[in-house]
Protein backbone atom coordinates (compact mmCIF):
# COMPACT_ATOMS: atom_id res chain seq x y z
CA UNK A 1 0.00 0.00 0.00
CA UNK A 2 2.89 2.40 0.71
CA UNK A 3 5.12 1.38 -2.20
CA UNK A 4 3.64 3.78 -4.77
CA UNK A 5 3.71 6.92 -2.54
CA UNK A 6 7.24 6.09 -1.45
CA UNK A 7 8.28 5.63 -5.07
CA UNK A 8 6.78 8.98 -6.02
CA UNK A 9 8.48 10.64 -3.08
CA UNK A 10 11.78 9.09 -4.12
CA UNK A 11 11.31 10.27 -7.70
CA UNK A 12 10.81 13.88 -6.66
CA UNK A 13 13.61 13.89 -4.13
CA UNK A 14 16.04 12.42 -6.65
CA UNK A 15 14.88 14.82 -9.37
CA UNK A 16 15.29 17.85 -7.09
CA UNK A 17 18.75 16.73 -6.03
CA UNK A 18 19.86 16.11 -9.62
CA UNK A 19 18.39 19.41 -10.78
CA UNK A 20 20.22 21.25 -8.00
CA UNK A 21 23.44 19.60 -9.14
CA UNK A 22 22.85 20.66 -12.77
CA UNK A 23 22.07 24.24 -11.76
CA UNK A 24 25.31 24.44 -9.79
CA UNK A 25 27.21 22.96 -12.70
CA UNK A 26 25.64 25.49 -15.08
CA UNK A 27 26.51 28.40 -12.78
CA UNK A 28 30.11 27.20 -12.45
CA UNK A 29 30.50 26.80 -16.22
CA UNK A 30 30.73 30.49 -17.06
CA UNK A 31 31.36 29.88 -20.76
CA UNK A 32 28.02 28.11 -21.21
CA UNK A 33 26.28 30.66 -19.01
CA UNK A 34 27.67 33.50 -21.11
CA UNK A 35 26.64 31.66 -24.27
CA UNK A 36 23.13 31.26 -22.92
CA UNK A 37 22.62 34.81 -21.60
CA UNK A 38 25.23 37.23 -22.97
CA UNK A 39 25.14 35.95 -26.57
CA UNK A 40 21.34 36.36 -26.91
CA UNK A 41 21.67 39.96 -25.70
CA UNK A 42 24.42 40.55 -28.26
CA UNK A 43 22.36 38.99 -31.05
CA UNK A 44 19.37 41.14 -30.15
CA UNK A 45 21.43 44.31 -30.53
CA UNK A 46 23.19 43.05 -33.67
CA UNK A 47 20.08 41.97 -35.54
CA UNK A 48 17.94 44.81 -34.25
CA UNK A 49 20.30 47.72 -34.86
CA UNK A 50 23.20 46.46 -36.96
CA UNK A 51 21.47 44.36 -39.63
CA UNK A 52 18.83 45.75 -41.94
CA UNK A 53 17.38 44.63 -45.24
CA UNK A 54 16.06 48.11 -45.93
CA UNK A 55 17.69 50.57 -48.30
CA UNK A 56 18.28 54.14 -47.14
CA UNK A 57 20.20 57.11 -48.54
CA UNK A 58 21.11 55.25 -51.73
CA UNK A 59 23.34 57.49 -53.88
CA UNK A 60 21.97 57.93 -57.40
CA UNK A 61 23.88 59.84 -60.10
CA UNK A 62 21.59 62.16 -62.12
CA UNK A 63 22.69 63.08 -65.64
CA UNK A 64 20.58 65.81 -67.30
CA UNK A 65 21.41 65.72 -70.99
CA UNK A 66 18.16 67.62 -71.41
CA UNK A 67 18.61 70.47 -68.92
CA UNK A 68 15.18 72.01 -69.51
CA UNK A 69 13.02 73.09 -66.54
CA UNK A 70 10.70 70.15 -67.27
CA UNK A 71 13.54 67.65 -67.02
CA UNK A 72 14.72 69.25 -63.77
CA UNK A 73 11.17 69.05 -62.43
CA UNK A 74 11.10 65.31 -63.17
CA UNK A 75 14.33 64.57 -61.31
CA UNK A 76 13.29 66.80 -58.42
CA UNK A 77 11.04 63.94 -57.35
CA UNK A 78 14.12 61.88 -56.59
CA UNK A 79 15.22 64.48 -54.04
CA UNK A 80 11.96 64.15 -52.17
CA UNK A 81 12.40 60.41 -51.62
CA UNK A 82 13.65 59.53 -48.11
CA UNK A 83 15.47 56.53 -49.60
CA UNK A 84 17.49 58.27 -52.32
CA UNK A 85 20.38 60.74 -52.34
CA UNK A 86 20.72 62.24 -55.86
CA UNK A 87 24.20 63.25 -57.02
CA UNK A 88 24.30 65.74 -59.91
CA UNK A 89 26.78 64.65 -62.60
CA UNK A 90 27.62 66.56 -65.74
CA UNK A 91 28.39 63.75 -68.17
CA UNK A 92 27.38 60.14 -68.69
CA UNK A 93 31.02 59.05 -68.66
CA UNK A 94 31.59 60.60 -65.24
CA UNK A 95 28.47 58.87 -63.91
CA UNK A 96 29.65 55.50 -65.26
CA UNK A 97 33.01 55.95 -63.55
CA UNK A 98 31.25 56.63 -60.25
CA UNK A 99 29.08 53.53 -60.72
CA UNK A 100 32.10 51.35 -61.53
CA UNK A 101 33.82 52.61 -58.37
CA UNK A 102 30.60 51.92 -56.41
CA UNK A 103 30.51 55.58 -55.39
CA UNK A 104 26.88 55.55 -56.57
CA UNK A 105 24.45 52.65 -56.81
CA UNK A 106 22.52 53.77 -59.89
CA UNK A 107 22.44 56.29 -62.73
CA UNK A 108 19.35 58.16 -63.86
CA UNK A 109 19.87 59.68 -67.31
CA UNK A 110 17.42 62.15 -68.86
CA UNK A 111 18.03 62.03 -72.66
CA UNK A 112 18.35 65.12 -74.82
CA UNK A 113 14.94 64.69 -76.51
CA UNK A 114 13.08 64.09 -73.23
CA UNK A 115 10.93 67.27 -73.29
CA UNK A 116 9.82 66.69 -76.87
CA UNK A 117 9.09 63.01 -76.28
CA UNK A 118 7.20 63.78 -73.07
CA UNK A 119 4.96 66.23 -74.92
CA UNK A 120 4.09 63.36 -77.26
CA UNK A 121 3.32 61.10 -74.28
CA UNK A 122 6.42 58.92 -74.75
CA UNK A 123 8.86 60.41 -72.26
CA UNK A 124 11.49 57.96 -71.01
CA UNK A 125 14.47 58.10 -68.70
CA UNK A 126 17.26 55.55 -68.45
CA UNK A 127 18.05 53.79 -65.18
CA UNK A 128 21.35 51.93 -64.85
CA UNK A 129 21.79 49.82 -61.71
CA UNK A 130 24.86 48.32 -60.06
CA UNK A 131 23.99 44.63 -60.40
CA UNK A 132 26.57 43.02 -58.11
CA UNK A 133 23.87 42.93 -55.43
CA UNK A 134 20.74 41.87 -57.26
CA UNK A 135 18.44 42.25 -54.25
CA UNK A 136 19.56 45.84 -53.59
CA UNK A 137 19.28 46.64 -57.30
CA UNK A 138 15.66 45.46 -57.38
CA UNK A 139 14.79 47.52 -54.31
CA UNK A 140 16.48 50.59 -55.75
CA UNK A 141 14.67 50.10 -59.07
CA UNK A 142 11.37 50.19 -57.22
CA UNK A 143 12.30 53.36 -55.31
CA UNK A 144 13.40 55.24 -58.43
CA UNK A 145 10.41 54.03 -60.43
CA UNK A 146 8.08 55.04 -57.61
CA UNK A 147 9.58 58.54 -57.40
CA UNK A 148 9.18 59.10 -61.14
CA UNK A 149 5.69 57.63 -61.17
CA UNK A 150 4.69 59.93 -58.31
CA UNK A 151 5.84 62.94 -60.33
CA UNK A 152 3.75 61.78 -63.31
CA UNK A 153 0.69 61.36 -61.07
CA UNK A 154 1.12 64.87 -59.66
CA UNK A 155 1.48 66.24 -63.19
CA UNK A 156 -1.74 64.53 -64.22
CA UNK A 157 -3.51 65.89 -61.13
CA UNK A 158 -2.49 69.41 -62.14
CA UNK A 159 -4.36 68.90 -65.40
CA UNK A 160 -1.34 68.57 -67.63
CA UNK A 161 -0.77 65.86 -70.18
CA UNK A 162 0.12 62.54 -68.60
CA UNK A 163 3.61 61.37 -69.20
CA UNK A 164 6.80 60.13 -67.63
CA UNK A 165 8.09 56.64 -67.29
CA UNK A 166 8.61 54.04 -64.61
CA UNK A 167 11.88 52.24 -63.93
CA UNK A 168 11.18 49.76 -66.70
CA UNK A 169 10.78 52.45 -69.34
CA UNK A 170 6.98 52.08 -69.56
CA UNK A 171 4.89 55.22 -69.94
CA UNK A 172 3.15 56.25 -66.74
CA UNK A 173 -0.42 57.31 -67.32
CA UNK A 174 -3.17 58.66 -65.11
CA UNK A 175 -3.59 55.49 -63.06
CA UNK A 176 -1.84 55.90 -59.71
CA UNK A 177 -1.05 52.95 -57.46
CA UNK A 178 -1.54 53.56 -53.74
CA UNK A 179 0.29 50.76 -51.89
CA UNK A 180 -0.78 49.53 -48.48
CA UNK A 181 1.59 47.25 -46.58
CA UNK A 182 -0.25 44.81 -44.36
CA UNK A 183 1.35 43.18 -41.29
CA UNK A 184 4.33 45.57 -41.40
CA UNK A 185 2.94 49.07 -41.21
CA UNK A 186 6.36 50.55 -40.40
CA UNK A 187 7.79 49.07 -43.63
CA UNK A 188 10.97 48.00 -41.84
CA UNK A 189 12.92 44.75 -41.95
CA UNK A 190 13.37 44.91 -38.17
CA UNK A 191 9.80 43.70 -37.71
CA UNK A 192 10.71 40.78 -39.95
CA UNK A 193 14.06 39.99 -38.32
CA UNK A 194 13.17 40.13 -34.63
CA UNK A 195 10.68 37.20 -34.66
CA UNK A 196 13.30 35.17 -36.53
CA UNK A 197 15.83 36.14 -33.89
CA UNK A 198 13.65 34.47 -31.26
CA UNK A 199 13.91 31.24 -33.25
CA UNK A 200 17.69 31.48 -33.53
CA UNK A 201 18.28 32.22 -29.84
CA UNK A 202 16.02 29.42 -28.65
CA UNK A 203 17.71 27.01 -31.08
CA UNK A 204 21.13 28.12 -29.90
CA UNK A 205 20.37 27.67 -26.21
CA UNK A 206 18.18 24.60 -26.54
CA UNK A 207 20.10 22.52 -29.06
CA UNK A 208 23.67 23.84 -29.02
CA UNK A 209 24.20 24.08 -25.25
CA UNK A 210 22.38 20.87 -24.32
CA UNK A 211 24.25 18.95 -27.03
CA UNK A 212 27.24 19.00 -24.64
CA UNK A 213 25.69 18.31 -21.23
CA UNK A 214 25.39 14.51 -21.45
CA UNK A 215 28.65 14.28 -23.40
CA UNK A 216 30.42 16.21 -20.65
CA UNK A 217 29.21 13.66 -18.08
CA UNK A 218 30.51 10.81 -20.24
CA UNK A 219 33.88 12.47 -20.72
CA UNK A 220 34.34 13.22 -17.02
CA UNK A 221 33.11 9.80 -15.90
CA UNK A 222 30.46 11.21 -13.57
CA UNK A 223 27.70 9.21 -15.27
CA UNK A 224 29.37 6.02 -14.13
CA UNK A 225 28.95 7.17 -10.54
CA UNK A 226 25.27 7.89 -11.18
CA UNK A 227 24.76 4.41 -12.65
CA UNK A 228 25.33 2.73 -9.28
CA UNK A 229 22.62 4.87 -7.64
CA UNK A 230 18.83 4.37 -7.76
CA UNK A 231 18.58 7.31 -10.19
CA UNK A 232 16.61 6.42 -13.33
CA UNK A 233 17.42 7.59 -16.89
CA UNK A 234 14.24 9.67 -17.02
CA UNK A 235 15.29 11.53 -13.89
CA UNK A 236 18.76 12.22 -15.33
CA UNK A 237 17.17 13.52 -18.52
CA UNK A 238 14.67 15.77 -16.74
CA UNK A 239 17.34 17.17 -14.42
CA UNK A 240 19.45 18.17 -17.39
CA UNK A 241 16.46 19.58 -19.25
CA UNK A 242 15.06 21.87 -16.53
CA UNK A 243 17.99 24.35 -16.08
CA UNK A 244 18.49 24.83 -19.81
CA UNK A 245 14.77 25.20 -20.31
CA UNK A 246 14.85 28.10 -17.84
CA UNK A 247 17.87 29.66 -19.60
CA UNK A 248 16.18 29.28 -22.99
CA UNK A 249 12.97 30.89 -21.78
CA UNK A 250 15.05 33.69 -20.26
CA UNK A 251 16.50 34.33 -23.73
CA UNK A 252 12.99 34.28 -25.16
CA UNK A 253 11.85 36.82 -22.55
CA UNK A 254 14.77 39.09 -23.44
CA UNK A 255 13.85 38.90 -27.13
CA UNK A 256 10.19 39.60 -26.42
CA UNK A 257 11.05 42.60 -24.24
CA UNK A 258 13.46 43.95 -26.88
CA UNK A 259 10.87 43.45 -29.61
CA UNK A 260 8.31 45.44 -27.65
CA UNK A 261 10.33 48.22 -26.06
CA UNK A 262 13.44 48.58 -28.23
CA UNK A 263 12.11 47.92 -31.73
CA UNK A 264 8.36 48.59 -31.30
CA UNK A 265 7.38 45.31 -32.96
CA UNK A 266 3.61 44.90 -32.45
CA UNK A 267 1.94 41.98 -30.73
CA UNK A 268 -1.15 41.48 -32.87
CA UNK A 269 -1.96 38.00 -31.57
CA UNK A 270 -2.35 36.44 -28.16
CA UNK A 271 0.67 36.71 -25.85
CA UNK A 272 -0.37 33.45 -24.22
CA UNK A 273 -0.19 31.67 -27.58
CA UNK A 274 3.24 33.18 -28.24
CA UNK A 275 4.49 31.88 -24.88
CA UNK A 276 2.89 28.45 -25.36
CA UNK A 277 4.35 28.03 -28.85
CA UNK A 278 7.76 29.08 -27.53
CA UNK A 279 7.55 26.51 -24.74
CA UNK A 280 6.78 23.81 -27.33
CA UNK A 281 9.71 24.85 -29.52
CA UNK A 282 12.02 25.05 -26.49
CA UNK A 283 11.15 21.42 -25.73
CA UNK A 284 11.87 20.53 -29.37
CA UNK A 285 15.28 22.23 -29.26
CA UNK A 286 16.14 20.60 -25.94
CA UNK A 287 15.14 17.21 -27.34
CA UNK A 288 17.48 17.72 -30.30
CA UNK A 289 20.38 18.72 -28.07
CA UNK A 290 19.91 15.93 -25.53
CA UNK A 291 19.56 13.32 -28.27
CA UNK A 292 22.78 14.49 -29.94
CA UNK A 293 24.61 14.58 -26.60
CA UNK A 294 23.47 11.09 -25.59
CA UNK A 295 24.51 9.59 -28.95
CA UNK A 296 27.85 11.32 -29.55
CA UNK A 297 29.19 11.20 -25.94
CA UNK A 298 31.78 13.82 -26.94
CA UNK A 299 31.44 17.56 -26.32
CA UNK A 300 33.28 18.72 -29.43
CA UNK A 301 31.49 16.30 -31.75
CA UNK A 302 28.15 17.06 -30.12
CA UNK A 303 28.57 20.80 -30.52
CA UNK A 304 29.53 20.46 -34.19
CA UNK A 305 26.64 18.11 -34.95
CA UNK A 306 24.23 20.49 -33.22
CA UNK A 307 25.60 23.43 -35.19
CA UNK A 308 25.18 21.62 -38.52
CA UNK A 309 21.83 19.98 -37.83
CA UNK A 310 19.99 22.69 -35.88
CA UNK A 311 21.44 26.21 -35.75
CA UNK A 312 22.62 26.56 -39.36
CA UNK A 313 19.43 25.04 -40.84
CA UNK A 314 17.36 27.36 -38.61
CA UNK A 315 19.35 30.29 -39.97
CA UNK A 316 19.47 29.32 -43.65
CA UNK A 317 16.53 27.01 -44.40
CA UNK A 318 13.69 28.10 -42.12
CA UNK A 319 12.62 31.12 -44.16
CA UNK A 320 14.44 33.53 -41.85
CA UNK A 321 16.74 34.87 -44.56
CA UNK A 322 15.25 33.40 -47.75
CA UNK A 323 11.66 32.89 -48.83
CA UNK A 324 11.20 29.13 -49.18
CA UNK A 325 8.90 29.69 -52.14
CA UNK A 326 11.89 30.94 -54.14
CA UNK A 327 14.27 28.01 -53.53
CA UNK A 328 14.58 24.68 -55.38
CA UNK A 329 12.04 21.99 -54.57
CA UNK A 330 14.45 19.74 -52.61
CA UNK A 331 15.62 22.63 -50.47
CA UNK A 332 12.00 23.62 -49.87
CA UNK A 333 11.14 20.07 -48.77
CA UNK A 334 14.09 19.99 -46.35
CA UNK A 335 13.11 23.41 -45.02
CA UNK A 336 9.55 22.29 -44.28
CA UNK A 337 10.87 19.27 -42.39
CA UNK A 338 12.63 21.53 -39.89
CA UNK A 339 10.81 22.40 -36.64
CA UNK A 340 12.32 25.90 -36.84
CA UNK A 341 10.40 26.59 -40.06
CA UNK A 342 7.05 25.93 -38.41
CA UNK A 343 7.94 27.89 -35.28
CA UNK A 344 9.10 30.85 -37.38
CA UNK A 345 5.85 30.88 -39.36
CA UNK A 346 3.91 30.62 -36.11
CA UNK A 347 5.74 33.36 -34.21
CA UNK A 348 5.69 35.81 -37.14
CA UNK A 349 1.98 35.20 -37.68
CA UNK A 350 1.13 35.72 -34.02
CA UNK A 351 3.25 38.86 -33.66
CA UNK A 352 2.53 40.58 -36.97
CA UNK A 353 -0.79 39.23 -38.25
CA UNK A 354 -2.71 38.00 -35.20
CA UNK A 355 -4.45 34.76 -34.24
CA UNK A 356 -4.77 33.17 -37.67
CA UNK A 357 -6.12 29.90 -36.33
CA UNK A 358 -5.43 27.56 -39.29
CA UNK A 359 -1.74 28.50 -39.14
CA UNK A 360 -1.63 28.51 -35.33
CA UNK A 361 -3.27 25.12 -34.84
CA UNK A 362 -1.33 23.41 -37.63
CA UNK A 363 2.10 24.58 -36.49
CA UNK A 364 1.47 24.07 -32.78
CA UNK A 365 0.36 20.50 -33.48
CA UNK A 366 3.52 19.89 -35.51
CA UNK A 367 5.74 21.34 -32.77
CA UNK A 368 4.02 19.19 -30.14
CA UNK A 369 4.62 16.12 -32.31
CA UNK A 370 8.28 17.00 -32.81
CA UNK A 371 8.69 17.51 -29.05
CA UNK A 372 7.19 14.12 -28.19
CA UNK A 373 9.29 12.27 -30.79
CA UNK A 374 12.60 13.98 -30.00
CA UNK A 375 12.29 13.83 -26.21
CA UNK A 376 11.20 10.20 -26.49
CA UNK A 377 14.23 9.42 -28.65
CA UNK A 378 16.48 11.21 -26.15
CA UNK A 379 14.98 9.09 -23.36
CA UNK A 380 15.67 5.88 -25.29
CA UNK A 381 19.26 6.98 -26.00
CA UNK A 382 19.88 7.71 -22.29
CA UNK A 383 20.61 4.36 -20.68
CA UNK A 384 22.30 3.33 -17.47
CA UNK A 385 24.74 1.14 -19.32
CA UNK A 386 28.40 1.27 -20.31
CA UNK A 387 29.08 0.35 -23.91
Amino acid sequence: MTTEPASRSGFWSRLIALTRKEVRQLLRDRANLALGIALPALLILLFGYGISMDLANARVAVVLIDASPLAQDVTAGLRLSPYLTPVDVRTQREAEQLLAAHAVQAIVTVPGDFSRALAAGQGQVQLILHGTDAATARILQGYVGGALAQWAAHRADRGRAPGGADAGGRTVGRIAVEPRLWFNAANTSTWYLVPGLIVLIMTLVGAFLTSMVMAREWERGTLEALFVTPVKPLEILLAKLIPYFVVGMLGFTMCLAAARWLFAVPMMGSLALVVLSSVLYMLVALGVGLLISAITKNQFVGSQVALVTSFLPALMLSGFLFDLNNVPLMVRVVGHLLPATHFLELIKTLMLAGNVWPIVLKNMALLAGYAVVLLGAARLATRKRLD
